[in-house]
């Protein structure tokens, strides 16, 4: 049974086109950007769940969220 995406994605073939056009280099460093976006966001986000801890008990749970998501199959 194939998946059918639920909403539409109409720039996501332009998308695509444009990663495939990158360099190595361009592309590696696209994935660090994204990475630094994604910490950035969730940092932010248990900054204001969380606005009395400090910045290292934060950081803790941000540590403790992430080994949640770790892909054991590697």
């Amino acid at each position: 049974m194939q998946m059918r995406d639920i909403k539409p994605r109409p720039n996501h073939a332009k998308y695509i086109r444009i990663l495939r056009g990158l360099t190595p280099e361009e592309r590696l460093f696209k994935a660090f950007e994204i990475s630094a976006f994604s910490r950035d966001l969730f940092m932010s986000g248990l900054r204001k769940r969380f606005p009395d801890l400090t910045e290292a008990d934060r950081k803790e749970i941000y540590l403790r969220r992430l080994e949640k998501c770790h892909n054991r199959n590697y």
